[in-house]
């Protein structure tokens, strides 16, 4: 059973859990298959009537792994056929859905996200430990995803290996704005500076991809997380002509060999077999 471990205070999205918000913020899918031949699902308890369900993808239990958060539109059975690209670079994955994604119950919303991902967190290093699987462990985010990642690497410095965020941004307020999605009645700003306030506070290894044509989430916003992370150790990478939804297979080598170096900088001497 997964356990909460002791946070720092947690951003308060709950005002942006609005009907009108949260339908253009996420558009769940209830879509689920059988994991592939290398690969098993884990049910992963968020409260006591819902489970979020993630998918780890083994190449090599002695390989490093990134626990990764996906865009808003995605579900967990999504990555089988990207799962292979992590292999090739010798990187174990493991996908994370949300609440009404994929095989997870419940509604999807903000403040959940927040909340589940520590859950989620303790839950898979858990599960690392038990099926004696080499334990570094990185946290990944994709657009919406970004949110969850940045989350736990503030929370937890000194058990999150590094941070990767792709096609991301430091504020969910940042991307409202560029996005026109209403929020009637909601001190925005108050939310973006407690935001902006955890970002200047994160110093673990930090590597940010972007698209160089994202419309979505522009490049700026990748550039602005990544002046005002605290990390001592970051890297940005923009993938030219690339866009918010063909980012990693327009870059594919870049992508890859930025997450492949930044992966192999960032591991334990004591886990590296």
């Amino acid at each position: 059973m997964a356990f909460r471990e002791e946070v720092l205070d947690m951003i308060d999205l709950s005002p942006l859990d609005q009907p009108a918000v949260l339908n253009f913020i996420f558009y769940p899918r209830m879509d689920f298959s059988d994991p592939p031949r290398n690969a098993f699902d884990l049910s992963i308890p968020v409260d006591p009537q819902v489970a979020i369900s993630c998918r780890l993808y083994l190449g090599d239990s002695t390989w490093p792994w990134i626990l990764y958060f996906h865009g808003n539109g995605e579900v967990v059975s999504d990555y089988d056929g990207t799962a292979p690209f992590y292999h090739q670079i010798k990187v174990n994955l493991v996908v994370a859905d949300y609440r009404g994604y994929g095989a997870s119950g419940g509604v999807p919303t903000l403040s959940d996200l927040v909340r589940d991902s520590h859950v989620l967190w303790s839950a898979v290093k858990e599960e690392l430990t038990r099926r004696s699987f080499r334990q570094d462990l990185w946290v990944m985010g994709r657009s919406l995803g970004s949110i969850s990642a940045l989350e736990l690497a503030y929370q937890f410095p000194d058990r999150v290996n590094g941070l990767i965020i792709e096609s991301g941004a430091s504020s969910v307020v940042r991307v409202f704005r560029h996005l026109g999605i209403p929020a009637h009645g909601v001190d925005l700003e108050k939310i973006d500076l407690e935001c902006q306030k955890m970002i200047k506070k994160i110093s673990v290894p930090a590597l940010i991809i972007h698209g160089e044509r994202d419309n979505l989430i522009p490049v700026e916003e990748g550039k602005h997380l990544h002046k005002y992370l605290r990390s001592e150790k970051k890297e940005l990478v923009i993938i030219p002509s690339a866009t918010h939804n063909d980012i990693m297979f327009v870059g594919l080598r870049k992508y890859f060999e930025a997450i492949q170096r930044f992966i192999e900088s960032t591991s334990n001497p004591l886990e590296s077999g």
